[in-house]
């Protein structure tokens, strides 16, 4: 599905990080040609969202933007909508953002009357709000300035955060889900539209 949502939305190359189930990936890699170039990048040893984006920092510095997506995430989100109101923004990123019910189990922004971000909080015990970032991202070189030395590293844990007042917000429209969970998994097959 993200494949091919980056091919409709002009994306042509992806790099894909992989650890568990690798072979599954790969596999199903080379069965699909949708015109979207894939590199794949093993990671024996989890670095976590920072870390694998400070591991191929040279695939993207020359970038004047680039998409970051988590894969287990379902949408059918507009990204060249989404771009378009990242290239008004001119902020180092442009979070995807949606309101959620359960705001403790999400990396939860604050927002101001522009759209930016004032506060970003991974997973918080009291949450300022119940919108929550989408794992939908788009970055700018200025993001992998403040990426962390060493791993494992967090992208809602240990980056976001530092970017508070340089990260605007897009409020997501159409279909989102987090399959990172049996039970959304579940509901997406029967939701998925």
């Amino acid at each position: 599905i993200w494949l091919e949502l980056c091919r409709r939305s002009g994306i042509n190359e992806i790099l894909i990080n992989v650890h568990a189930h690798s072979d599954a990936v790969r596999s199903y890699l080379t069965s699909v040609q949708n015109g979207v170039t894939v590199r794949v990048f093993d990671e024996p040893t989890l670095l976590g969202s920072a870390g694998t984006i400070a591991a191929n920092r040279s695939w993207v510095s020359e970038e004047p933007y680039f998409w970051i997506v988590y894969a287990d995430g379902l949408t059918n989100l507009d990204l060249r909508a989404m771009l378009n109101f990242h290239l008004t923004r001119q902020t180092a990123a442009t979070l995807g953002v949606y309101e959620v019910p359960d705001p403790t189990r999400c990396g939860i922004v604050t927002l101001n009357e522009h759209g930016v971000v004032t506060a970003f909080v991974e997973k918080p015990d009291a949450p300022a709000s119940n919108l929550a970032f989408a794992g939908v991202m788009i970055a700018t070189p200025r993001l992998l300035e403040v990426l962390p030395e060493g791993a494992p590293a967090d992208l809602g844990f240990d980056v976001l955060g530092r970017l508070v007042g340089d990260l605007s917000a897009y409020r997501t429209a159409g279909y989102l889900l987090d399959i990172g969970t049996i039970s959304n998994y579940t509901q997406a097959q029967e939701t998925w539209p």
